[in-house]
């Protein structure tokens, strides 16, 4: 389980994952001592994955010790929150957002060339080669560690960049952070200036409301959610093979949320189970095996976090990133907020918008949750967000990319 390997500690996955559940209790009694952060709704693996990251890069600053987590469980927790979100859907959602989801993608798409233009701006200003603003654009920023870590090798070939892997990995990171931050204060913001609320009163598509859910969830009633959600990821496999056969490579978490939207739209509501249950969608059920796999996927990735690796690159990469938090922020509030009809749903996307902008999709979906958990559910947002994050963004991005650096 533990392995000290090249000077630094190798945790295993059973370790790791025992370790990020430890990280998510500690950010939820922290949560619960300081008051600011639950009133600003930081999601609970943030505080703790932070905090922890922080203890991590004090241990190598005394030791010279890193401390490496095998992520494997992580990513598996990935796929089964995503497809609980698709077994939740239903056409007449998805019909209800097509136009909010349209104009969330077109104002994304917009805001990832800006963010581009941004990072080489600021880059230019330092007198850094354009190609180190990119990596602090979409790149790393919206495009993420995945990204970052497939653009840089190129990046670094062809514009002679050495250190351009720490440069997109360092912005990434920060970026995460960032995007853990904005979502939450952004909402209380304009759920309070607005006097919004919720159309009608629905459970949650992730996790229980503060004042606590007292349904009961039988043991039968969970493995048959299990068994659901199994089902789906099979199929989304099937499916994922299904698209590689035409060029398309997409992240399976993406094509297991496609298969529950499938299944869930699909099955005839009298359709015999084995298990002799309804389909579980939006059940309390599945609301907790969202909210287990979220939290612990957040709280494991981010007390992997190697902070110790971005002191070097501070200047520019704080100056980049510091334009680009007060863009996102900007953005959110003047352009998303309004052009999705400034409604409590509104106001639930921009949370999620800011957790898309410079962080990761997981991170916009820990943003909503915390959001809804205090003030009531949107399922509108967990449709149209996951959509455009998980798919829209990365097709987007591989065009985008390649089309600034042709230019440089």
């Amino acid at each position: 389980m533990i392995e000290l390997k090249e000077g630094a500690l190798q945790i295993g996955p059973f370790l790791t994952f025992t370790i990020g559940i430890i990280v998510l209790f500690l950010g939820k009694r922290i949560n619960d001592a300081v008051g600011f952060l639950r009133e600003f709704s930081i999601p609970e693996p943030v505080t703790g994955g932070l905090l922890f990251s922080i203890l991590t890069a004090l241990v190598y600053a005394v030791s010279d010790v890193a401390i490496n987590f095998e992520l494997g469980a992580r990513d598996f927790l990935l796929v089964y929150f995503f497809t609980t979100i698709g077994i939740n859907a239903s056409i007449k959602d998805l019909l209800e957002g097509g136009k909010p989801l349209v104009i969330l993608l077109v104002i994304t798409i917009a805001y990832m060339v800006l963010q581009n233009v941004i990072g080489v701006s600021v880059a230019r200003l330092f007198d850094l080669s354009a190609a180190v603003g990119l990596l602090g654009g979409t790149v790393s920023l919206i495009g993420g560690h995945g990204t970052a870590i497939a653009w840089a090798p190129k990046i670094s070939e062809q514009f002679g960049i050495a250190n351009a892997m720490e440069i997109g990995l360092a912005c990434a990171t920060f970026g995460l952070i960032l995007a853990s931050l904005m979502g939450g204060p952004i909402a209380k913001f304009l759920i309070s200036r607005h006097k919004l609320t919720p159309k009608k009163t629905e459970p949650l598509d992730v996790g229980t409301a503060q004042q606590g859910d007292k349904t009961s969830i039988s043991s039968l009633q969970f493995l048959d959610s299990i068994l659901a959600i199994h089902v789906c990821i099979i199929i989304g496999i099937i499916l994922n093979e299904i698209v590689k056969q035409f060029g398309l490579d997409l992240p399976l978490f993406v094509t297991c949320l496609f298969a529950g939207i499938l299944i869930t739209n699909l099955m005839p509501h009298t359709f015999p189970r084995l298990t002799r249950m309804p389909w579980p969608n939006r059940t309390p059920t599945i609301a907790l095996i969202a909210d287990i796999s979220l939290g612990a996927f957040l709280a494991m990735s981010l007390m992997s976090m190697q902070l110790w690796t971005l002191v070097e690159m501070a200047g520019p990469i704080v100056a980049i990133l510091v334009v680009q938090f007060l863009f996102a922020v900007v953005i959110n509030i003047f352009i998303v907020f309004p052009a999705l009809g400034r409604t409590y749903d509104a106001a639930v996307v921009s949370a999620g918008f800011g957790g898309i902008s410079m962080g990761s999709t997981p991170t916009a979906m820990a943003n909503m949750t915390a959001v809804t958990t205090r003030y009531g559910a949107s399922h509108l947002a967990f449709i149209i967000v996951p959509l455009v994050c998980a798919f829209f963004i990365d097709l987007v991005n591989a065009m985008l990319i390649p089309a600034f650096l042709s230019n440089f």
